[in-house]
């Protein structure tokens, strides 16, 4: 089966490394990315945590894009809450008159981040205890297409530069409430299946089923979020994924830092329960050989309808991380961008 292939990155920082190293790897990987034929590199938002480096996505979609040429570079996502809709229309215009038809906006509806962090973030208590996301949405919406009635305060208040389009808006989620908006709007929808697996299947059918066409999405295009620890075989992905296993079971006790390497996972004196914690966790990863990956993926990829793919790994190690993303390419029929292909003949 052939089907895009796409990157969300969150820039972890690795045991041993520092995050400026963590940004330097994720500019290599998108380097890799935009010659191997992956569509769309994401980046995350992320607050006060100790082991990811990605917090301010319109920068690096700034520095991705520069250093690449064919794939798209987009927000996975940017959250609205913590963000005046205003300041995310200015931001993306000027991404997209710098780098046109390549940038993404994709928007979240959850802080990113603990409640003490959202609220030094927000600076209203108010602000963390209302879910205004639909209202900061349309909000959003309103200033990309100059839409505000005239009797709205904003109404006089235009999003700079007002030349160019706001990059099209992807609604991110890992519930239903995110895919019913996102196809009332006529947006994209990205559903985060490592954060939420058992409501992938309804969430994304929901979506196709109430979609309504817009100028930007005349169809609705939704991507599968997925995370994907893939080597040369199966022994192999299992030891790395010991990196994102514990990760995430430090994520649940409110912990954070460096990403331990595998070898640092089987040196730590974990209890029995934690063991058994980190074991559970694996239902929320596809890990295994390209071939053990694509048997458990596609199945889910026919029942959600997915149109897309993308990938977030987490691998300690920044070449068993660009091999995992190279054997997945190859597995689901990615191709190389012609000018690669091409620089390979010559050479």
């Amino acid at each position: 089966m052939t089907i895009p292939l796409s990157i969300l990155d969150v820039s972890p920082i690795t045991s041993g490394s520092s995050s400026a190293q963590a940004l330097r790897n994720t500019i290599e990987l998108a380097r890799f990315a935009d010659q191997r034929g992956f569509t769309r590199y994401w980046l995350a938002e992320h607050h006060n945590s100790g082991g990811i480096a990605s917090t301010t996505p319109d920068i690096m979609i700034g520095q991705l894009a520069q250093v690449t040429r064919h794939i798209r570079v987009g927000s996975g996502g940017v959250m609205l809450p913590n963000h005046a809709p205003l300041k995310v229309a200015e931001s993306f215009r000027l991404l997209e008159a710098l780098y046109p038809e390549r940038v993404d906006l994709g928007i979240g509806r959850a802080p990113g981040t603990d409640m003490v962090t959202a609220l030094a973030l927000r600076r209203s208590q108010n602000g963390l205890n209302a879910d205004d996301f639909p209202e900061e949405l349309a909000e959003l919406v309103a200033f990309a297409k100059g839409s505000f009635p005239p009797n709205h305060p904003f109404r006089s208040v235009t999003a700079y530069p007002n030349d160019v389009p706001l990059p099209p808006i992807w609604l991110l989620g890992s519930s239903g409430f995110s895919s019913q908006l996102a196809a009332e709007y006529g947006m994209g929808f990205a559903f985060a299946h490592h954060i939420n697996g058992s409501a992938a299947i309804p969430a994304m059918q929901t979506y196709r089923q109430h979609f309504r066409p817009s100028e930007e999405f005349p169809r609705p295009h939704a991507i599968l979020a997925v995370s994907a620890i893939c080597a040369d075989t199966d022994e192999e992905a299992n030891e790395l994924a010991l990196s994102v296993l514990y990760a995430f079971l430090r994520l649940q006790s409110g912990r954070s830092g460096p990403l331990s390497s595998p070898a640092e996972v089987r040196s730590y004196a974990l209890t029995p329960l934690e063991q058994t914690q980190m074991e559970s966790l694996r239902g929320r990863h596809f890990t295994g050989s390209p071939a053990s990956i694509a048997q458990r993926l596609l199945p889910l990829i026919e029942q959600t309808g997915a149109d897309e793919v993308m990938i977030l790994s987490m691998i300690h190690d920044p070449q068993a991380r660009q091999h995992s993303y190279e054997l997945l390419a190859e597995q689901f029929g990615v191709q190389p961008t012609p000018a690669i292909e091409s620089l390979s003949a010559v050479r």
